[in-house]
């Protein structure tokens, strides 16, 4: 990914609850070591240490025609490739939050009830699950690029 490549935070979305609808936010607090305050996936417990926070950018989704959040993201951006992150590659957005990319998402079972076939279509493409180096608040429409 180019070093000057920016993108920016298009939509915010907080997991209240296993296969609940996801909760639509215009500013989240980030918590660091935790997650999104108030998301069910926020732990500090180090087996859930890798998967505090879900990014997907918005070409993705189009690409398989579907709506923000609809994956269970937390964060979905524009302008950015997320998928062309490394593991380790740290993120800023807005201005204090940082997340350290920790791999890609692979598709459960929730996505193949979107629509049949989908789970096997959007391996890979998931989005990119991260860790909250540093917490901050953070707003629609705010800046992510790399550190």
């Amino acid at each position: 990914m180019a070093a000057n490549q920016e993108g920016r935070i298009l939509s915010l979305h907080i997991c209240v609850g296993h296969f609940e609808p996801m909760k639509d936010a215009e500013s989240v607090e980030v918590l660091t070591g935790f997650g999104i305050k108030g998301d069910r996936h926020a732990s500090e417990h180090p087996a859930r240490r890798r998967r505090q926070v879900l990014l997907m950018d918005k070409e993705t989704l189009d690409h398989f025609g579907l709506e923000q959040g609809q994956i269970r993201e937390n964060i979905t951006t524009d302008g950015i490739d997320l998928a062309s992150l490394p593991r380790g590659q740290q993120i800023s957005l807005g201005d204090d939050v940082v997340l350290e990319i920790t791999g890609d998402c692979e598709p459960c079972a929730f996505i193949e009830g979107i629509r049949d076939g989908l789970r096997a279509e959007i391996e890979g493409k998931r989005g990119m699950l991260a860790y909250v180096t540093t917490g901050g608040s953070l707003k629609v429409g705010d800046a992510v690029k790399p550190v």
